[in-house]
């Protein structure tokens, strides 16, 4: 591995009091730490902030920030205000030029990373230099005690801990402030000519409470909209509604799911402004759905 890598991390998070310290010491102790790591903190109420100021005294590479005002208003689901891509752009504005990295990485605050996870995956990257966006998989805990694997398609990297070359990030012109913005980055990165791939060997932690059936329905709607946002296609989305279907709630995973494309339609939700990124999602889906999809290819769930 070239002694020559150097990553920059950002992390925005807020009300993370419960995982953040779990958080920060497995990147402190990762065989490959990180040249800087920058750490938002989205308007915690719960102590996450006076955590982290902590902690920031203990790891030489780790700064703290807060972020900025909250939009006016209430929202019940602040990921639909798409609060994660603002505020990791925030922190990426205050590490000053990431271009003086050669990497760049998403890294949600409660996620725990094996020691391994960094250096193993930047041997990927210098592996194979067309690979571009890259991350491995998450596991959750359970309410029996015991982990269950979140299921994502290969070509898809999980948006909470998402590991971009610079050249790949400079050419998609970074992190989009909306609702699927990782769908988005991936789709921008293969029109781009770089490959993104998950890969089921590096496996990390999810620490988070497991939603409410409400939650769940919401955010199943959410990915509705994220799909509309996208350009994805009414055939393909009726397709994934189906499949959505089976996960619990049984039936209305998939109607909610299929509700939220419809909602952000009828509301003329404001989507990816770009002819050749639509041309180019569609050709994939095409491919998708007659079964022609090779490694290193696809759109993201």
């Amino acid at each position: 591995m070239s002694p020559q890598a150097r990553i920059l991390i950002v992390s925005p998070g807020g009300n993370e009091a419960a995982h953040i310290e779990r958080a920060v010491r497995a990147v402190a102790a990762q065989e490959l730490p990180p040249a800087r790591w920058i750490v938002v903190d989205d308007c915690s109420d719960d102590g996450t902030l006076e955590i982290l100021r902590r902690l920031e005294a203990e790891v030489a590479f780790l700064t703290v920030i807060e972020g900025p005002p909250a939009p006016a208003g209430p929202v019940r689901d602040r990921l639909a205000r798409a609060a994660a891509p603002r505020t990791f752009n925030f922190g990426l504005a205050a590490a000053g030029d990431w271009r003086a990295y050669t990497h760049v990485m998403k890294l949600d605050g409660d996620i725990e990373m094996a020691p391994g996870y960094l250096r193993e995956l930047i041997e990927r990257f210098e592996a194979d230099p067309q690979l571009g966006l890259a991350g491995g998989v998450l596991d959750e805990p359970t309410l029996d005690g015991g982990m269950r694997r979140i299921q994502i398609p290969r070509v898809h990297v999980h948006g909470a801990l998402k590991l971009y070359t610079r050249e790949c990030f400079e050419a998609i012109d970074g992190v989009q402030e909306r609702l699927g913005w990782d769908t988005i980055d991936e789709t921008y990165a293969r029109m781009r000519g770089f490959k993104v791939w998950s890969f089921t060997d590096l496996v990390s932690i999810h620490h988070r409470p497991l939603g409410s059936a409400d939650g769940t329905l919401r955010g199943h709607a959410r990915h509705g909209e994220c799909a509309y946002i996208a350009h994805f296609t009414t055939t393909w989305v009726g397709l994934r509604a189906f499949k959505i279907a089976t996960r619990r709630p049984y039936g209305l995973s998939g109607l909610f799911f299929f509700y939220g494309y419809l909602r952000a339609a009828a509301r003329r939700v404001e989507r990816v402004p770009d002819r050749e990124y639509r041309r180019f999602t569609h050709r994939e889906l095409r491919r998708r759905m007659l079964g022609a999809l090779v490694p290193y290819q696809g759109s993201a769930q």
